[in-house]
C-alpha cells in the first residue's frame, strides 16, 4: 500500500512537471516586443510531400532586436516557408529577397501589449486546470487506496500532500505568467 502511494504522489509530480514544462513552451512563443527564434516554432512548411517543423528546413537568426532571419537550406523552399509564415497567422509579415526571408516585428502598441498579457494568462489558466485535474486525479486514487484497506490517517496525510503539491506548482504558474506579463509590458 505504501508503494502504491510514494507511487501515486511521484506520477503526480511528474506530470504537474510536465503542464509547467508545456507553459514555458507556450509562454516563449508569445512576442514580447524583441525577435525571438521561438515565435516560428510549430510552424510547417510542405517539404517534399510531408509536413516538417521549419527549423528542419532553414536556419533561424536573429539580425536584430526586430529583425528575425529565415535561411532555408534549399532555394526552392522560400515560396513555401513564405506561405507557411503568412498562413501561420503570427502577426509577422515576411520579406522575400529570393535568398532570405526576413521578417521585421512592428514595436508593439500598449493594446497589442494587453492582448498578449491576455494570451499568456490564458496559457497560464490552462496550466492551473491542468495542475487541478492532476491533483483530482491522484485524491480519486488515494480513495481507491483507502476502499483496499488503507488507513484514514495515511489517506488524509497523502491527500494533504498532494494539495500542497498543487499549490506549489500553482505558485510557479503564477510566477512565469507574472514574469512574461513584465517581459511583455516593458517598452
Amino acid at each position: 500500500m505504501q508503494d502504491d502511494l510514494t507511487l501515486i504522489i511521484d506520477d503526480a509530480t511528474g506530470t504537474m512537471q510536465k503542464a509547467i514544462a508545456h507553459l514555458e513552451v507556450e509562454l516563449t512563443k508569445i512576442r514580447a516586443g524583441k525577435a525571438n527564434p521561438q515565435i516560428l516554432d510549430g510552424i510547417t512548411v510542405e517539404y517534399y510531400g510531408a509536413p516538417t517543423p521549419l527549423s528542419q528546413v532553414a536556419n533561424i537568426a536573429v539580425a536584430d532586436a526586430r529583425t528575425l532571419t529565415v535561411q532555408p537550406w534549399e532555394r526552392n523552399m522560400l515560396q513555401p516557408i513564405e506561405r507557411a509564415i503568412i498562413a501561420s497567422n503570427i502577426g509577422i509579415n515576411p520579406q522575400n529577397d529570393g535568398q532570405i526571408i526576413r521578417m521585421f516585428l512592428p514595436p508593439l502598441t500598449e493594446e497589442r501589449r494587453k492582448e498578449f498579457v491576455k494570451r499568456a494568462a490564458g496559457e497560464g489558466e490552462q496550466a492551473k486546470i491542468a495542475i487541478r485535474n492532476i491533483r483530482r486525479d491522484a485524491i480519486e486514487a488515494i480513495k481507491k487506496l483507502q476502499k483496499d484497506g488503507l488507513s484514514e490517517d495515511i489517506a488524509k496525510d497523502a491527500e494533504a500532500d498532494i494539495q500542497s503539491l498543487t499549490n506549489k506548482y500553482i505558485e510557479v504558474v503564477d510566477k512565469h505568467c507574472a514574469q512574461k506579463e513584465k517581459e511583455i509590458m516593458v517598452i
